[in-house]
């Protein structure tokens, strides 16, 4: 009977966790596409960007190329402490080149920042998007945007991607990877009523939003930070399904280990300031949006909670077969790992990798035991802007 109790408390929170991705995953069906709106808004991209000579143009030739009206928009590039010639190359590439220099503000989340209240004091346009300096943007991204702006929308996410899937193992992964966190709960939270999770590119506001909530948001994970400040603003941010935006990933171990210890570091920090009251508040008020932000926080990585669902499994079939639990009590703690399975499932699925993506996967668990490493040696870092490496130069279309 102990062991029994015992089990049951371990799995329940587990339960409770993929429970709700199991949610989310049954809601991810393709969601209809909306009718495309005649163009009339005004949009601003910006493009926040440190040291990308090497590719800024081919990101501004491909936002210049959108499918929407030349005179509805203008693409702003916001060269951030660059030590190389990216704003030369992007205003030769037929962007507004703003410079930005600053000692001690320095990230991604200062750059935004700047690049917003440019726009706001420009006066000119109707909403703002953000595309990533190593990015390329799906033609009709302005046009999608506009449509969900002219549905009521005070901010949208559209999917993010990877760009180049098939270079090495590790972008495979990412594609899975990005496949669910982007494509999978996005649906599934558009179809919930619920906010989309801002990924930092491919995001669209309008004026009013950044008026509303003003852009404070400076940690390394300033997407995620800015997304709970306009929840708690009563803002959803709205998926965009049909439009996209593919950015380059890392090949290499150690730029992918910077990149990691970053992120992780950056989530982290989130988790301990935002996680127990989100969920607290949500609790208090009956808030659907703020429920989904608070698990958004604290749900842990799908790596960790695919291994804790694993131990928890293996652990239930021991005791029973040693004759210390009974049947039903395996099932339970069996039933997380069933429920995280069809997430991964459908996320590879979603993924477009065909039988690539499986075997992506079979190199999941050498990516956890890298990650377990990483986060054994993991030290904490700072929001300044380290741009990750890339290892092949792009060429403009």
């Amino acid at each position: 009977m102990l062991h029994e109790i015992v089990l049951l408390l371990l799995a329940a929170p587990l339960l409770i966790v993929a429970g709700y991705l199991l949610l989310l995953t049954l809601m991810s069906g393709k969601p209809e596409v909306r009718q495309a709106a005649i163009p009339q808004l005004r949009f601003t991209v910006i493009v926040p960007a440190h040291n990308e000579a090497a590719g800024i143009a081919c990101t501004v030739q491909s936002l210049l190329a959108m499918d929407y009206p030349a005179e509805l928009c203008q693409v702003w590039v916001v060269a951030d402490n660059c030590t190389d010639d990216t704003a030369g190359l992007a205003r030769a590439a037929g962007a507004h080149v703003l410079q930005r220099h600053s000692e001690t503000e320095r990230g991604k989340g200062y750059a935004l920042q700047w690049g917003y209240e440019a726009v706001l004091r420009d006066g000119w346009a109707d909403a703002v998007v953000v595309v990533d300096a190593d990015s390329i943007a799906s033609a009709n991204l302005l046009r999608a945007f506009a449509s969900r702006i002219g549905a009521g929308a005070l901010a949208a996410q559209s999917f993010y991607g990877v760009r180049n899937p098939l270079a090495a193992w590790r972008t495979r992964l990412m594609t899975i990877a990005l496949a669910i966190f982007h494509r999978l709960r996005g649906r599934g939270r558009e179809a919930l009523g619920v906010s989309a999770v801002l990924h930092g590119n491919g995001m669209c506001f309008s004026i009013e939003t950044l008026r509303r909530v003003p852009h404070r948001a400076f940690s390394i994970v300033e997407d995620l930070e800015y997304s709970i400040a306009l929840g708690r603003a009563g803002v959803r941010v709205w998926y965009v399904d049909e439009a996209e935006v593919l950015g380059e990933m890392v090949t290499g171990e150690q730029a992918a280990r910077s990149q990691r210890w970053r992120w992780e570091g950056g989530r982290r920090q989130m988790l301990n300031q935002h996680g127990w009251p989100l969920l607290r508040d949500a609790v208090k008020d009956g808030n659907s949006v703020l429920f989904d932000l608070a698990m958004e926080v604290l749900i842990p990585p799908l790596a960790y909670l695919g291994l804790a669902v694993v131990l928890l499994a293996l652990a239930g079939v021991g005791l029973l077969l040693t004759g210390l639990l009974h049947p039903w009590a395996v099932a339970v703690a069996i039933t997380p790992l069933l429920m995280l399975l069809l997430h991964v499932v459908r996320g590879v699925a979603l993924s477009g990798l065909g039988w690539q993506g499986w075997l992506a996967i079979a190199r999941a668990p050498l990516y956890l035991a890298w990650k377990l490493a990483l986060l054994s040696r993991h030290r904490a870092g700072g929001a300044e802007w380290v741009r990750t490496s890339r290892e092949n130069p792009r060429k403009p279309p």
